[in-house]
């Protein structure tokens, strides 16, 4: 079960969630200069300079469709990328970048994402099944007849502070894991 979040766990943060190349130079300056064209000369004809246009229609299948451009990175992007300030590239499909994982979650790493915290919440729902256990196991060894469940807690605290820890944390995965369903 370890080595099945362990492994989703890499496959997330060491695979490329679709990053989109940056634009070359020459294709960075034939993109300004359709931009210069569309807006027009800039005081030629006594006209205010305008900023050039961010976004750019094009025509996918008889369906028109919006792509935004990226500044940093000299190309318009398509629907549902984003550009991610902490990676500081353009990500296809782009979901968040993840503190945990130390990756942007996009297009190609998104189904090791969510395999990472459906197999985090079974492991957390594991290990809090084997700390009960150890606790119920404690109290059937008890001989005392007062208390044994307090008897086991006192010779194991570190189980009820695990199971504590682990009835937390697994709502708190189910529910990242839902709200990516």
């Amino acid at each position: 079960m370890f080595l099945l979040v362990l492994s989703n766990l890499f496959r997330t943060s060491f695979s490329d969630p679709g990053i989109i190349p940056r634009a070359t130079k020459a294709e960075a300056q034939d993109i300004e200069r359709q931009m210069e064209s569309q807006n027009g000369t800039n005081g030629a004809n006594g006209a205010a300079y305008r900023p050039p246009p961010r976004t750019k229609e094009v025509m996918v299948k008889n369906i028109s469709v919006k792509l935004k451009y990226c500044f940093t990175c000299k190309i318009f992007r398509p629907p549902r990328a984003s550009h991610c300030s902490i990676c500081d590239n353009c990500v296809e499909r782009f979901d968040h970048h993840c503190p945990w994982v130390g990756n942007c979650v996009g297009k190609r790493n998104y189904r090791y994402f969510y395999f990472f915290l459906l197999s985090l919440a079974l492991h957390c729902v594991f290990i809090f099944a084997c700390a009960v256990t150890h606790l119920v196991l404690l109290t059937r060894q008890s001989d005392k007849a007062h208390g044994p469940f307090i008897e086991a807690v006192k010779q194991s605290p570190t189980s009820l502070i695990v199971c504590i820890i682990c009835f937390f944390s697994v709502w708190s995965i189910l529910g990242l894991a839902g709200f990516h369903t």
